[in-house]
């Protein structure tokens, strides 16, 4: 197995080279190491699918909880994996310093702070607030004894109701602040993407799994994105396969759904058993 250091080398590798690469989003241990055999190079959580999972709402499981389901995705797999971890479980810029000191002791080696409060009635932190939180974890990332990638994320797009102009002027803040990547998940349009990554000079990771949203990777390598992550839509797409198949059975009383199923020897290949 690799080591921290080396993948956290691997990790910011993949971000300084030419063109853009895909870093899918496991929600436990089985999947990562089927994404794993199917060759992707680094892996990302989804906070959603992994609170799923448990059958909880995305935030429910807490910093504690939310990184032992992250910690067991780093020891299925010998790749780099980072982490959604929310708005730094807490309001504080302190709260997203901890987080990502906790993160790096449960193995990962990149992760995100968004700017989302998680209270509908005030959706988005303040300005200031939002880049002393982002600086906060910058701060915290320097301190460790291996690379760390640090994704800063702009949530206006989906919830908070920002123009563009103003998501970029957080994102031109947060790559001020040291932000490693920058994040602006629900771009509506290549247009609005090609403009944030004219905007800053950092990586920009681009969020694909909304309907509508989710462009081919050529155009969004010609728009000037480096990472592609899938948020929570290979878990749906999974739990869709699940749904199909238990409909056909409880409506129709049939089983047609196991010639679409993945052979066992296939899977087990993949799985690396």
């Amino acid at each position: 197995m690799k080591s921290q250091h080396e993948k956290g080398t691997a990790f910011r590798a993949l971000h300084e080279r030419p063109g853009a690469f895909v870093i899918p989003n496991p929600w436990d241990a089985g999947s990562a190491r089927l994404l794993a055999g199917l060759g992707f190079e680094a892996l990302t959580t989804s906070s959603y699918a992994t609170a799923a999972v448990r059958g909880r709402r995305d935030g429910q499981l807490g910093r504690d909880g939310a990184l032992a389901e992250f910690g067991a995705i780093v020891g299925a797999v010998d790749l780099p994996v980072a982490a959604d971890l929310g708005n730094g479980y807490g309001p504080a810029p302190a709260d997203a310093a901890a987080t990502i000191r906790a993160a790096a002791a449960a193995g990962l080696v990149g992760g995100s702070i968004e700017d989302a409060t998680g209270d509908a009635k005030r959706p988005l932190y303040d300005f200031n607030l939002a880049v002393e939180r982002v600086a906060a974890a910058v701060e915290a990332a320097r301190t460790l004894s291996f690379p760390f990638v640090l994704t800063a994320r702009s949530e206006g797009c989906v919830r908070g109701g920002l123009g563009l102009d103003e998501i970029i002027r957080r994102l031109q803040a947060f790559e001020k602040a040291g932000a490693d990547v920058l994040f602006a998940p629900g771009l509506p349009d290549l247009a609005a993407v090609r403009a944030v990554c004219a905007a800053v000079a950092k990586p920009v990771n681009f969020m694909a799994g909304i309907k509508g949203r989710s462009f081919p990777v050529a155009d969004l390598v010609a728009a000037g994105v480096k990472r592609i992550s899938v948020a929570a839509s290979f878990y749906r797409a999974a739990m869709t396969g699940l749904l199909d198949a238990a409909r056909e059975v409880r409506e129709r009383g049939t089983f047609a759904y196991t010639d679409r199923a993945v052979a066992s020897a296939e899977f087990e290949r993949l799985m690396g058993w």
